[in-house]
């Protein structure tokens, strides 16, 4: 657990706005469109970012860095005027990045090398931030986990992908351990994380909290397969895009979900019918469509 001083805000290059896409260009500038007018102009906000996300009045961008030889990541936590009140150093390479829908928490998922217990010499740490308080957790790992009703302790332990409720304490995300991996309930308050079902990666909390988008294993020549997950029935529907798509997918609202491959940013249903069409082309790391409160 770390804490980091704030640095000096920079005067802010745009602002966010309420009711707009926000995703990564393809030169890694931060820009926006309206949801209704994708194919519009979209703004440029001059912020150049690997990973970004953004839930009102808050963002967070990710850099790639490099600190005595070895991968590392800048998190600028970022207000409303996109003016810079916080800045952490993290090891490793960026991957995902998330901020719950009033603003309020933050995290970020970095793959780090050199962990003796991981295959392949790399591993996963996530952290969270609340922005509110000012306290940081560098890596969960160490939050109580519970499997198949009892308490799990193991050396290989990594979580990502954290999404998080409305209430600021509930969280799902994916852990890894023993060569499995689950979709687990996290709370914060409590310091817990529960395991839900097997299986589940990337999660992505729809707005009314009834279920979580998620990518899966497939075979073949399609690595991953997009679905979403029925929190209560836990009955899962595969999504209607053919492709391989590595990405955690976000909510535009309770019927439609966006992701990004291929460059480009995609919609597609949430029940599995119909077929993906392209939403914001040369285009990342979408946010949904942002909500001041």
């Amino acid at each position: 657990m770390t804490h980091t001083a704030a640095s000096t805000p920079a005067a802010p290059p745009t602002s966010l706005r309420g009711g707009q896409l926000y995703f990564r260009d393809g030169g890694g500038q931060v820009a926006s469109v309206s949801p209704a007018d994708p194919d519009g102009s979209r703004q440029r906000s001059g912020l150049r970012c690997d990973r970004f996300a953004a839930a009102w009045p808050t963002a967070v961008c990710l850099t790639a860095d490099v600190t005595n030889g070895l991968p590392a990541t800048t998190a600028v936590i970022l207000d409303r005027d996109l003016r810079e009140t916080r800045r952490l150093q993290l090891a490793g390479i960026p991957s995902r990045a998330s901020v719950s829908p009033s603003g309020r928490m933050v995290a970020w998922t970095v793959f780090v090398t050199g962990d003796s217990y991981s295959q392949g010499g790399f591993s996963t740490w996530t952290g969270i931030l609340d922005t509110r308080t000012g306290y940081v957790v560098t890596n969960i790992e160490n939050i109580h986990l519970y499997l198949n009703g009892g308490r799990h302790h193991a050396a290989d332990v990594n979580y990502w992908g954290v999404t998080f409720a409305d209430d600021d304490t509930t969280f799902y995300a994916t852990v890894s351990t023993r060569g499995a991996t689950y979709l687990v309930r996290g709370d914060y308050a409590r310091w817990e994380a529960r395991a839900v079902l097997a299986g589940v990666e990337c999660p992505s909390l729809s707005p009314d909290a009834t279920r979580v988008a998620y990518k899966k294993p497939a075979s073949g020549r399609v690595p991953w397969r997009l679905a979403v997950l029925d929190l209560r029935t836990l009955r899962s529907v595969d999504l209607a895009e053919p492709q391989g798509v590595d990405d955690q997918a976000i909510w535009l609202d309770t019927r439609t979900v966006a992701y990004a491959r291929d460059g480009d940013v995609y919609a597609l249903a949430a029940d599995g019918t119909g077929a993906p069409r392209v939403l914001v082309r040369d285009a990342t790391s979408p946010t949904p469509p942002l909500i001041p409160r």
